[in-house]
């Protein structure tokens, strides 16, 4: 079965990356590599937000919701603080009950592929200020954000496989 452009985009990425050959990023600056590979995967159909960005709208008294549309597994793993999860295997019959459609909502999840997804499908369902974690928990983590769990702040990600593993950069890698 042939590759799709994204799909080969991201393999040649990850052969790079698994080569030593990404370019190493300033603190808070998001790899080029790992830029690229968002090019690449991301559709633009939902805007994104960066983290730095986020952090400053997590502080306001009128702060986005957070949806993470990742596994079980991985949400038990680490989210960020406040997070709802939302398995991203049953998010064609979702439908939000209890989600304030007045409030912005950023999405997310390892890379950004899979919250795009969901912003999608929050955007057919009506809620208009949607927006995806740029690079998702992945490039959070990267730049230093923290990450949670049912105990508290942790140090723990779940890489979500081991082909994906190498984009994290920060954090202690669990898979569980």
């Amino acid at each position: 079965m042939p590759l799709t452009r994204a799909a080969f985009a991201c393999f040649s990425l990850f052969a790079l990356s698994a080569c030593g050959q990404t370019e190493p990023g300033q603190a808070g600056m998001t790899s080029p590599t790992y830029a690229r590979m968002l090019q690449a995967l991301y559709r633009n159909t939902v805007p994104t937000i960066k983290p730095a960005e986020l952090v400053r709208e997590l502080s306001r008294p009128t702060a986005p919701q957070l949806l993470d549309a990742r596994s079980p597994a991985e949400f038990r793993v680490s989210h960020l603080r406040g997070a709802r999860f939302v398995n991203y295997d049953s998010l064609a019959t979702e439908q939000f009950a209890g989600l304030d459609r007045s409030r912005p909502v950023v999405v997310y999840c390892s890379v950004g592929y899979r919250s795009e997804r969901l912003g999608e499908r929050l955007h057919a369902l009506g809620f208009k200020n949607v927006r995806n974690l740029y690079g998702g928990l992945f490039e959070w983590v990267n730049q230093n954000y923290p990450v949670y769990n049912a105990q508290g702040l942790t140090q723990n990600v779940h890489p979500y496989s081991a082909m994906w593993g190498p984009w994290l950069k920060n954090g202690r890698k669990v898979y569980e």
